[in-house]
């Protein structure tokens, strides 16, 4: 299940090791996790539903669902699919909620940490925030739960479309690798396997961190959220087998660390992100049988498109799935045609292994939401969001949003949103910050929005801005 060749990606795999599984030895490699190594393995059910004991298999690879829940050296409900494997690891299928045994004594450390901005998520908002702040002499805390920073960049082989000041014509790996080395050159302290669990206030902020077995207060100045967004679900019978995957868990296991995700693959959705995943699995030597969008014309750059067809692949408008099937995970799909949203009645069977989802995102803001920002519904930035101003304050003085948690865009917008709550964030806290470069970000930020793919968004802030 491992890739072994690939035309722009390698993979630094790390040592060999081994961890046991149901009492079974799992070959890995110490750079997967541990979702990811069994994944690798063949071994598809990752957990089963609380209430009808129904299998689950990846489907985020980024801690944002509970279908990689197990049992880790006696730790029920650890999310599998951010945590690194270790030799001699101990996993465990585990029944319901999960139990903590009888008489088990888990040591736990605490610390405390003070820094002028915190930020939360490592991705392409939260890598540009965090070195924006740095840069104008605030003290930046940056902390993500997952095992390697970067968030979708790292997972992206295609080059941007933009200008240079966009990172045109540059893959998103190779932009995630220019920002980490600015982190790396940086005064910025990185934490990783890092989950913030919630936010207090008493007299100052204060962010409750959990990393491993250890506790951790953070209190900051100010805090900038860029905890980006979490797959959206297609409603359909069978659903919920493993083998139905989100377009980001997809390129998680197959860009990340090199683990085929499935054979045969039928993909929903002819959006941007449905393109560029499924010519990405046909890199990857994986076999796209077909896409099916609902719609009837291609939401993505044709350009994208007209890959995948010159290549053979069939991209199906106005189709959809009926459901899934399969024992215990998914062996073919049922697909319809629409008109007018309604079934023709025609239809046909498709035999795969592998279903991708790449169906919109959804903002992740609890974090946001637990702390009191006021939330607005605004259907064109992806669902419910906190209201911020054009600086990306929140309705809390000293909390930031940028990126897909303030509505889903582009990662090249993300960047730009980070780069702007950086320097604010750092402005307000007495730093000098270069009025024309702030000037030149909001510019930038609007010429980004301006093409037609930027039009949803662009609706969706004024709506934020009450221009509509």
């Amino acid at each position: 299940m491992r890739i072994s060749e690939h035309p722009i990606l390698s993979f630094d795999r790390g040592k060999k090791i081994t961890f046991l599984f149901n009492g079974k030895k799992i070959s890995a490699y110490e750079n997967e996790t541990v979702a990811s190594a069994l994944t690798a393995a063949g071994i598809n059910v990752l957990s089963r539903s609380i209430k009808y004991n129904r299998p689950r298999g990846f489907f985020c690879g980024i801690g944002k669902c509970s279908s990689c829940l197990m049992t880790v050296d006696g730790v029920p409900n650890v999310k599998t699919c951010v945590t690194p494997v270790k030799d001699g690891m101990v996993v465990e299928s585990q029944d319901g909620k999960g139990n903590l045994p009888e008489n088990k004594e888990f040591k736990s450390k605490k610390e405390t940490l003070h820094a002028d901005v915190a930020v939360v998520g490592a991705g392409p908002a939260g890598l540009s925030a965090a070195i924006t702040a740095s840069k104008h002499g605030a003290d930046v805390l940056l902390i993500d739960e997952n095992p390697v920073a970067g968030g979708q960049l790292i997972k992206q082989t295609h080059k941007f479309f933009g200008s240079k000041e966009h990172k045109a014509g540059v893959r998103g790996i190779e932009i995630a690798k220019l920002l980490l080395n600015e982190i790396e050159n940086s005064n910025v302290n990185l934490l990783l396997n890092a989950g913030v669990i919630g936010y207090y206030k008493d007299n100052s902020h204060m962010l409750a961190v959990v990393q491993n077995s250890k506790l951790i207060k953070v209190y900051p100045k100010k805090i900038i959220v860029a905890t980006g967004a979490s797959e959206n679900m297609l409603a359909f019978p069978g659903n919920d087998l493993p083998g139905v995957v989100g377009a980001g868990g997809v390129q998680t296991l197959m860009n990340v660390y090199g683990i085929r995700p499935g054979n045969s693959v039928l993909m929903v959705g002819a959006g941007n992100v449905g393109l560029i995943v499924s010519y990405q699995l046909m890199q990857a030597g994986i076999n796209v049988k077909m896409v099916v969008e609902a719609l009837p014309k291609i939401g993505g750059y044709i350009v994208h498109a007209a890959k995948l067809r010159r290549l053979g692949v069939p991209i199906l408008t106005s189709h959809t799935v009926k459901n899934a099937y399969g024992n215990g995970r998914v062996e073919g799909a049922r697909i319809v045609k629409l008109e007018n949203w309604k079934e023709t009645g025609e239809g046909f069977d498709v035999d795969v292994d592998l279903i991708c989802l790449a169906v919109g995102l959804t903002p992740t803001c609890e974090i946001l939401f637990q702390a009191g920002c006021e939330t607005k519904y605004i259907p064109e930035l992806g669902g419910w969001v906190a209201r911020h101003d054009r600086n990306l304050e929140t309705s809390i003085k000293g909390i930031y949003v940028a990126g897909d948690c303030s509505g889903i865009e582009e990662a090249s917008t993300a960047m730009m949103e980070g780069r702007i709550a950086g320097m604010d964030a750092a402005e307000k806290l007495g730093f000098k910050i270069d009025e024309k470069e702030k000037k030149d970000a909001f510019e930038n930020l609007k010429t980004l929005r301006s093409g037609p793919f930027g039009e949803k968004p662009r609706i969706g802030k004024e709506k934020m801005w009450g221009r509509k």
